[in-house]
């Protein structure tokens, strides 16, 4: 128990001496972007979340409730948490947006999403989301990192990317399409690598162009001598890595300055959007300006996953879905700007055979409360945060089109039936990818760490096309 033990376990560490579990290998990994097998047969090969920061109105999109409209404005009865006591009222606040049923499916919809409408026979709607949380950045790190608020830990692209790599070595296998109003809630934690080489993080799309500063050399450093400068630099960093092995840092650093590399065409073709067909642009909504930003990077991201990146992320400046006031103004104008283009973004995947293989994703990290917030003068009335229960929608890669899964309670208050958490989500998602959530770790100062970090998790079977046999 003395000063000795602690010094005879350093040395252990150092020398990788130390017990670890039994299904974790002894030898050191090495880290890098080569494209690996899949633990078992894969469905999805890519993936595109187009997250939702600030929580839509999930009664007023994707979630009907005729008792909620027939108790408009009396008193609600159950108990809720607020996250603004001061401007808190419990008078029900039905949707002044009207419903309808769309596609083979029948899928309810509000009229704020007639785009969304024409793809319902291919997305699967999850109406029991639940993360037991009303705050934003505490959902945003559960959905992204796994464990609610904690910071430090990677992302579900960072997981992604470590555990397959990457098809394309010519592009980053995670990136990351910003808004050109700037970072979203909770800034680069979005896609933070945490603990595991920076190689695992998402590398960001400048909003504007250029979109990848740096990308060509200077002119008087290109051609062969460029080329004799990155052969040189090569065999010094390979020299250099021998002499010291399981260098994590020192590796992904020799790895990004190859991908540096290889990027100088790739990334160019691969963002050049003028090579798309007028018809395709119009689609994406290149050609109206409530769309044009925000198709363009949906336009992008399919560019990307056509082109073997493993893991896009587009996010928007701030949260513009946490409507607490003027919800009847700002909600049709965030929806105005994003509906088409996500809609598009299915469409053209299908249409190219990319959707089976490919899983998109649409929603944000909290709902909002069945109660008005600001009560009285419509043009600030709104809603307040709600983890309890709300709703996504995912589409493409082994999820079963044409449904909708679970159900909140008759105000939309809390999810009821099916309840569906982020770490469900990730399980399922990674289950997908052929990789099994409790066989996919890291480790990290001798610690096995899963996405999960051992939380309980199923993976949800019914919204599936091929569920697991065992």
């Amino acid at each position: 128990m003395g000063i000795g033990s602690v010094a005879l376990a350093t040395l252990l560490h150092q020398e990788q001496l130390l017990a670890v579990p039994k299904n974790v290998p002894k030898n050191p990994p090495t880290f890098d972007l080569i494209e690996k097998p899949s633990q078992f047969p894969a469905q999805a090969k890519a993936m595109i979340s187009l997250f939702q920061h600030g929580g839509p109105s999930h009664m007023d999109l994707t979630d009907p409730k005729p008792e909620l409209t027939k108790f408009n404005d009396t008193e609600y009865k159950d108990d809720i948490q607020f996250s603004f006591v001061n401007r808190a009222t419990k008078k029900l606040f039905g949707t002044p947006w009207k419903f309808s049923k769309h596609g083979e499916c029948g899928t309810e919809l509000s009229e704020l999403l007639p785009h969304t409408a024409e793809i319902v026979d291919d997305i699967c709607l999850i109406r029991s989301m639940h993360t037991g949380a009303n705050g934003h950045e505490v959902s945003i790190r559960y959905f992204h990192s796994g464990i609610p608020g904690v910071l430090g830990r990677p992302t579900l692209g960072s997981w992604l990317v470590y555990g397959l790599g990457t098809e394309s070595q010519n592009l980053p296998a995670y990136m990351v399409l910003t808004d050109p109003g700037g970072h979203p809630v909770d800034s680069v934690n979005n896609w933070t690598n945490g603990f595991m080489p920076p190689l695992f993080q998402g590398t960001v799309l400048r909003p504007s162009e250029p979109r990848i500063l740096n990308l060509n050399a200077p002119p008087h450093l290109r051609g062969d001598l460029q080329q004799q400068n990155l052969e040189l630099l090569e065999t010094l960093n390979r020299r250099h890595l021998e002499l010291h092995p399981g260098e994590a840092d020192l590796e992904a650093r020799i790895a990004s300055y190859e991908l540096a590399a290889n990027m100088q065409s790739a990334a160019r073709e691969a963002l050049d959007i003028s090579q798309e067909t007028q018809a395709t642009q119009e689609m994406y909504g290149l050609n109206e300006d409530a769309t044009r930003e925000y198709g363009t990077r949906c336009l992008i991201a399919r560019r990307l996953v056509e082109r073997g990146v493993r893991f896009v992320q587009l996010f928007h400046s701030g949260q513009p879905w946490d409507n607490h006031s003027n919800i009847r103004g700002a909600l049709p104008s965030v929806c105005q700007k994003t509906d088409k283009p996500s809609s598009a973004l299915v469409k053209d995947l299908k249409q190219r055979g990319l959707l089976d293989s490919t899983v998109v994703h649409w929603g944000g990290e909290i709902g909002r409360l069945p109660v008005t917030e600001n009560h009285g003068d419509t043009k600030t009335a709104g809603r307040d945060h709600n983890g309890q229960g709300f709703s996504m929608w995912v589409a493409g890669g082994g999820f079963r089109g044409g449904m909708t899964y679970g159900e909140t309670d008759e105000f939309g208050h809390r999810a009821v039936v099916d309840k569906v958490t982020p770490n469900d989500y990730q399980s399922t998602l990674l289950y997908l990818f052929g990789l099994d959530p409790k066989q996919l770790y890291y480790i990290h100062n001798g610690q096995v760490k899963e996405i999960t970090n051992g939380r309980e998790s199923r993976i949800v079977n019914e919204i599936l096309h091929r569920p697991p046999t065992v």
